[in-house]
């Protein structure tokens, strides 16, 4: 869990950085870039298309795990935007929440009694 926890820092704090020095180089206009990317229909766009599904799956697995509810909802729709940032954080503190426990972390509320 020591190395899971490490690596999920180290992927916050270098995508932060990462994120940081392209929004102050090109501003925030990343939705037209990426659907711009998509409607050429070359590599980028994609890319971009597989990305988008991952965000979606990612979005679908936090609304589940959460259950059908008003915090669950946006929750899922932070991990539909905010991408693997948002899911590093997320996946960090359930970590901590349930004690390294990988079962409860990606079962949630949907842990078979024993």
């Amino acid at each position: 869990m020591i190395f899971f926890r490490s690596l999920l820092v180290a992927m916050i704090v270098i995508l932060s950085a990462y994120t940081g020095v392209v929004v102050a180089n090109h501003g925030m206009d990343l939705l037209t870039i990426f659907f711009a990317d998509m409607a050429a229909m070359q590599w980028p766009g994609q890319f971009n298309l597989d990305f988008m599904f991952m965000l979606a799956l990612s979005a679908l697995w936090v609304l589940w795990r959460q259950g059908v509810s008003l915090s669950g909802i946006g929750l899922a729709v932070c991990a539909f935007f905010g991408g693997a940032l948002f899911l590093t954080l997320y996946l960090l503190v359930l970590s901590v929440r349930t004690q390294g426990d990988v079962r409860k972390m990606l079962l949630g509320r949907h842990m078979p009694a024993h």
